[in-house]
């Protein structure tokens, strides 16, 4: 197995847990917060300072590259990690968010995590309008070029062994977090399917993690993680949506970590705001990504001690402090928020790069707090 997972610290008071996940690319202390690179790029950065400012770790994507440049080039570059000069780990999703991200969700205009209760409203056999879900695979058409496109866990893990990744995930179907039961027990049937053929498919050594789904219904999240957890996969990625209430999701989560094997790394997708944090590792999660320190970067907000920042406000102009006074960043121990808001405000790359500097190295250093709290028994 080229990947492995060691359990340094179990919680007494929770979940939570200390390890280190070893892979060919090296060791990542978790709970770890996972930067999304989704183009072999976090965006406004280079390597060297996604690394200088504290990533471990990086998760790519199936779909994204698989369209540009294609998996063949990043093969001959020498996989993903010398295609885009990065040393450390990576993780590469399997293009099943692109399941609903390009079908229910655009359809509705939602996010895979509701705002508020909402009707399920999606019934058995119902289709998106852009894309075609069968029992085989999915059909897209290319964002690029309108070109048709199909994906099955065969193709997705063939994909994935081009890319490279230290760390691949099974092709699953996303579901939308307006399907109703009946649907989300189809669709499941579905993932277990096509987690097996992932398996089935697998011709390297890379680690493979099967996906547990069920949306917010916990029966099926607890069927779903038993029966994915005893597959024979590296290790396992929690996805899809919990319900709109953070509590609730704790609860769920918790559930499912408690159902998996306890020898083996979870990874929470697409989780991860710093309000996330501690309940995502109370739940006993292991690693978890999240776009938020990038996507709100460059529209000016910034993560703080004391909350989000609005850089973009005529105010900050007049402000000459740093953007977090307690933050030990290079970009605060630099710049002022007058500065950085002066840039943004004229569309200046620069005042997004040092906004996406600081929210990443924020988001860094509160995984290495939660660990520390973790280690001395806090949470």
């Amino acid at each position: 197995m080229s990947v492995s997972f060691r359990l340094l610290k179990q919680s007494k008071k929770s979940r939570a847990r200390l390890g280190i996940l070893k892979t060919p690319h090296g060791e990542v202390e978790t709970p770890a917060f996972i930067p999304v690179a989704t183009r072999a790029s976090v965006r406004m950065l280079d390597t060297r300072e996604i690394e200088a400012l504290g990533s471990q770790m990086l998760i790519s994507n199936t779909f994204h590259l698989h369209l540009t440049p294609g998996e063949k080039i990043v093969k001959k570059a020498g996989g993903v990690h010398g295609y885009m000069d990065w040393k450390k780990p990576v993780m590469t999703d399997s293009g099943g968010f692109q399941v609903f991200s390009f079908g229910f969700g655009r359809d509705h205009g939602v996010g895979k995590i509701l705002k508020e209760e909402k009707e399920k409203s999606i019934e058995t056999k119902q289709q998106p309008s852009q894309i075609k879900i069968g029992e085989d695979g999915v059909e897209f058409r290319s964002p690029i070029n309108g070109d048709k496109l199909f994906l099955s866990p065969r193709e997705s893990i063939k994909i994935q062994e081009a890319i490279g990744a230290d760390i691949m995930f099974a092709f699953d179907e996303c579901p939308s977090p307006l399907a109703n039961e009946e649907y989300m027990k189809q669709s499941l049937e579905k993932t277990h399917r096509w987690a097996q053929m992932c398996l089935d498919a697998k011709k390297t050594k890379q680690g493979l993690y099967g996906i547990v789904q069920g949306g917010g219904f916990t029966h099926l999240r607890l069927e779903s993680a038993r029966i994915i957890g005893g597959m024979g996969f590296d290790g396992f990625g929690i996805g899809g949506e919990f319900g709109y209430d953070k509590k609730a999701m704790e609860k769920v989560v918790g559930a499912v970590t408690d159902a998996l094997p306890k020898n083996l790394p979870r990874h929470l997708l697409g989780v991860g705001h710093p309000e996330d944090f501690a309940y995502t590792a109370r739940a006993g999660i292991d690693t978890f990504d999240c776009i938020a320190p990038t996507h709100y970067a460059r529209h000016g907000t910034a993560f703080t001690s004391k909350g989000k920042l609005d850089l973009k406000k005529a105010m900050m102009t007049q402000d000459f402090k740093p953007i977090d006074p307690k933050c030990s960043c290079p970009v605060c121990k630099t710049y002022t928020r007058s500065y950085i808001s002066n840039l943004l405000r004229t569309h200046e790359l620069t005042g997004m790069k040092l906004a996406t500097m600081h929210n990443l190295y924020y988001f860094n250093a509160l995984a290495k707090h939660i660990r520390k709290q973790i280690k001395n028994g806090e949470l």
